[in-house]
C-alpha cells in the first residue's frame, strides 16, 4: 500500500499504519539513527519507500506469503523497517536476540523454517554461516552492514541496499502483487511471531496477530495519553515483546519517532542527546544508573556532596507526592522548587531524563529505594507487568495511584482472576494466537475461552486493588516446614542492593534457604577503589574478606526484613557463597532476558549447594565457561561459605 491510496476506515494491519502515518505525518520523523557519531532522520514519507523498496526486492528474491523471515542485530531503522516490508509481502517477521549464539540462532531458523534472513552486520552473517548446514530452509541472507563482507560467498547473499536497488527497479512489475498481498492481510493473521526466553526448555514461538499488536498498542497508548510528539530511545533487543510493541506496535498506531542508538558504549550519551519524552528500562537499568550517581558523589566536593544529599532527602520526602498530586506542606514545595534548580534538573539533564513523561519498568521488582529515588526526582516512573504471550501488557498504573509493592491495575481491555492455588489469570485483546507448532503447550497455556496461565503466582491488594506478584507459581513450594518458600521474591529483595547482580535462593523441601550471589563487578570495583582495596581479577575481588563482609551485611538486612512477612519469615538466607563468575546467558545459566535458568543451575553448581548445606567452610570447584570467541574453558576457585545473621519471626519477636 502507498501513500496516495485511500485510507482505510480502520487499519488492520502494521503496513495499513504505516500507510496512515505516511499520509498523516508525511514531514514528522519516524526514525532517527546516530551512525559516526551523526544522526541521520527518516520522515514517515522516507520510511514509507525505505519499506516499500525493500519489500519489492524480497518479492524478486521469491518470497512467498507465509514464509518466515528472521532479522537479527542491533536497534537500527533498516532492520526494523525489514519487519514491516516482510509483513507487506504478506511473511512473518521473527526477530532474533542479536547476542544469541549460533546454537541458539539454529534452533529458531529450523523451528520456523526461515527461507530469508536479513542480518546486521558480520558478525550476525558468521553465526548463521556456521550452523548453515543444519539448516535445510534457509535459503538467502540479507545484511545490512557491508563492511568484512566483499570477500564472502554471494551465491546466497545480498547487500541490503541491492536488494531495494533491485526492488526498485522491479517496481512496475512487481508492485500490483505487493498492493494484493498487503490489501488481503486481515487483522486476525499473523504479525509477528517472537520466541520466548526458554527459562524450563527450548524456547517456545509465540504467534502474535494484527489484531494483538494493534488494540493492546492502542489500549496502552490511551491508557498513558501518548501522541505523535513522543520520542523514545530503542535500544532493548528487537527479539523482545516490549520493544516490538514500543518501537512498532505504539510507535506505529501514535506515529512517534523511535530514535536508534549508535552502539551499547554510547548508550548513555545519545540517550542524553535525544531526551527521550517516553522511556522503558528493566530495574537493572535504573540501579546501575543509581550505582554511577552515588559513585560520582562519593568523588564530588564536600559542599556538592552536603547539596546532593540535603536536597535528595527533601526529594524522597516531598517528590513522590508532588508526582501524585497529594498535599505537601509548603515549606517542603519551596525547598523542592529549589532544590529542582540545584540537584534534580541538572542531575536529570545529566542521566538524560529531563522530558521523560511516562517511563516504565518491568521483568523484575524494582528495589523500594531505587523506584522513589527517581520519582523523587519528579521522573513518571510507574511499573507493569506483562508477558510475551499478553503482547506485554497485563497492568499498568494509572499516575497519581503509583506504589512500589504493586503492578497496577489491568490494563484496558484486561481481565484477570487469581485462581485458588493463588496463580495469575488473564485474557484480553493481546492474548497470543498460539505457540508455533506446540498445540500441547497451548492448550496447557490458554484454554479455550481464552483464559492464559502466566504462571505467576499473585493477589489484589485490598488498600489499593492493584495487583502484587510474589513469585513464579512453579518455583512457590514449601520448606520441609511446611513453610512457604518463594525464591524469587527473596532474590530480588537482595538484587535491591547495587553490589548484587544476581542471587540465586535454594530452600524447597529444605530444612533453611541458602543464596549464590554474583558480585556487580562496576559497584564493587568502584567501592575497593575508593577504599584502597587491590584486586587482579573478578574472582579475586569476589572471595576478598571485606566484600564478603559487605554481601553478609546485605543478606542480614534482608533477612530482618524477611522476618517481620509473617508469611515468608522462614525464607531467610541462613548461608551463602558469592560466585566466583558471573551467571551467563552464554554458559546457559541465564536465559537472554537474563532470567534465572535454575534447573541449570542446580545441575551444574551442585557441589556448591551440598557444601552450602553440609556445614562446610569453604569449597574447590571447578566451572566450564564460554569466552567472547566461542571457545570452552575452565576455571578454579576456592569459595568460602559464609553464614548469615537470621532473625527470629514477626511472632517470635513479639513474644520476646
Amino acid at each position: 500500500m502507498t501513500a496516495d491510496q485511500p485510507a482505510p476506515a480502520a487499519p488492520t494491519s502494521i503496513p495499513e499504519l504505516l500507510a496512515r502515518n505516511a499520509r498523516a505525518f508525511a514531514r514528522r520523523t519516524a526514525y532517527r539513527e546516530k551512525e559516526y557519531g551523526i544522526w541521520q532522520s527518516w520522515t514517515w514519507a522516507d520510511t514509507a519507500a525505505e519499506v516499500e523498496a525493500l519489500a519489492l526486492g524480497l518479492l524478486s528474491l521469491g518470497l512467498a506469503p507465509g514464509d518466515h523471515v528472521a532479522i537479527i542485530g542491533r536497534n537500527r531503522p533498516a532492520l526494523y523497517w525489514a519487519m514491516v516490508a516482510a509483513q507487506r509481502c504478506g511473511a512473518v517477521p521473527v526477530p532474533l536476540y542479536q547476542d544469541a549464539v549460533g546454537d541458539e540462532v539454529a534452533y529458531v531458523l529450523e523451528h520456523c523454517a526461515a527461507r530469508f534472513i536479513v542480518a546486521g552486520d558480520q558478525e550476525q552473517v558468521d553465526k548463521v554461516l556456521e550452523v548453515q548446514e543444519g539448516l535445510h530452509t534457509l535459503e538467502h541472507i540479507v545484511y545490512l552492514d557491508p563492511r568484512g563482507l566483499r570477500k564472502y560467498d554471494h551465491s546466497r547473499m545480498s547487500s541490503y541496499a541491492d536488494v531495494q536497488a533491485r526492488g526498485r527497479e522491479a517496481q512496475g512489475a512487481l508492485l500490483p502483487e505487493l498492493r494484493a498481498r498487503t490489501n488481503a492481510l486481515g487483522y486476525d493473521d499473523t504479525c509477528v511471531m517472537l520466541y520466548t526466553s526458554g527459562t524450563t526448555g527450548r524456547p517456545k514461538g509465540v504467534v502474535l496477530s494484527n489484531r494483538n499488536i494493534i488494540e493492546t498498542s492502542r489500549n496502552s497508548a490511551e491508557f498513558d495519553r501518548l501522541t505523535e510528539r513522543e520520542e523514545i530511545l530503542a535500544y532493548l533487543p528487537m527479539a523482545w515483546v516490549g520493544d516490538f510493541i514500543f518501537s512498532v506496535g505504539q510507535a506505529y498506531w501514535c506515529g512517534f519517532c523511535v530514535n536508534c542508538p549508535e552502539s551499547a558504549d554510547t548508550m548513555m550519551t545519545d540517550l542524553r542527546e535525544i531526551g527521550p519524552t517516553y522511556y522503558f528500562a528493566p530495574p537493572r537499568v535504573f540501579e546501575t544508573q543509581l550505582t554511577n550517581v552515588m559513585i560520582r558523589m562519593e568523588d564530588a566536593g564536600r559542599l556538592k556532596r552536603w547539596l546532593f544529599h540535603r536536597f535528595m532527602a527533601v526529594a524522597r520526602r516531598a517528590g513522590p507526592a508532588l508526582l501524585d498530586r497529594r498535599p505537601v506542606p509548603a515549606r517542603d514545595r519551596l525547598l523542592y522548587r529549589l532544590g529542582e534548580a540545584l540537584v534534580y534538573g541538572p542531575l536529570k539533564n545529566t542521566l538524560g531524563f529531563s522530558r521523560v513523561r511516562v517511563g516504565y519498568t518491568a521483568g523484575e521488582a524494582i528495589g523500594p529505594e531505587i523506584f522513589d529515588f527517581y520519582r523523587g526526582l519528579g521522573i513518571n516512573l510507574k511499573q507493569l507487568y506483562g508477558q510475551t504471550e499478553a503482547s506485554v501488557f497485563i497492568t499498568q498504573q494509572p499516575d497519581d495511584e503509583v506504589r512500589s509493592d504493586t503492578v497496577g491495575v489491568p490494563s484496558p481491555g484486561v481481565e484477570i482472576r487469581i485462581a485458588d492455588s493463588g496463580e495469575v489469570f488473564y485474557r484480553s485483546p493481546g492474548t497470543f494466537v498460539e505457540y508455533y507448532k506446540n498445540a500441547e503447550s497451548t492448550a496447557s497455556t490458554k484454554d479455550p475461552e481464552g483464559w492464559v496461565a502466566t504462571g505467576d503466582a499473585g493477589f489484589f491488594d485490598e488498600e489499593t486493588g492493584q495487583l502484587r506478584i510474589i513469585d513464579r507459581a512453579k518455583d512457590v513450594g514449601k520448606l520441609a516446614s511446611g513453610a512457604l518458600f518463594a525464591p524469587k521474591y527473596v532474590e530480588n529483595k537482595l538484587k535491591f542492593y547495587p553490589n548484587i547482580l544476581e542471587a540465586v535462593v535454594i530452600g524447597a523441601g529444605r530444612t533453611h534457604c541458602i543464596a549464590m550471589l554474583n558480585i556487580d563487578l562496576t559497584a564493587v570495583g568502584n567501592w575497593a577503589e575508593r577504599n584502597n582495596i587491590a584486586y587482579g581479577s573478578y574472582q579475586e575481588l569476589s572471595q576478598h574478606p571485606q566484600v564478603l563482609a559487605m554481601m553478609r551485611d546485605h543478606v542480614g538486612e534482608v533477612n530482618a526484613s524477611l522476618a517481620h512477612d509473617p508469611m515468608l519469615s522462614a525464607c531467610q538466607v541462613h548461608r551463602f557463597l558469592v560466585l566466583h563468575k558471573e551467571l551467563d546467558a552464554d554458559d546457559g545459566e541465564l536465559t537472554r532476558t537474563r532470567k534465572v535458568r535454575r534447573n541449570i543451575i542446580a545441575e551444574k553448581y551442585a557441589d556448591l549447594i551440598d557444601a552450602l548445606y553440609s556445614g562446610k567452610s569453604e569449597i574447590y570447584t571447578e566451572t566450564e565457561v564460554t569466552y567472547e570467541d566461542g571457545r570452552k574453558g575452565r576455571i578454579r576457585a576456592t569459595l568460602k561459605i559464609q553464614d548469615a545473621e537470621v532473625v527470629g519471626s514477626a511472632e517470635r519477636m513479639a513474644a520476646e
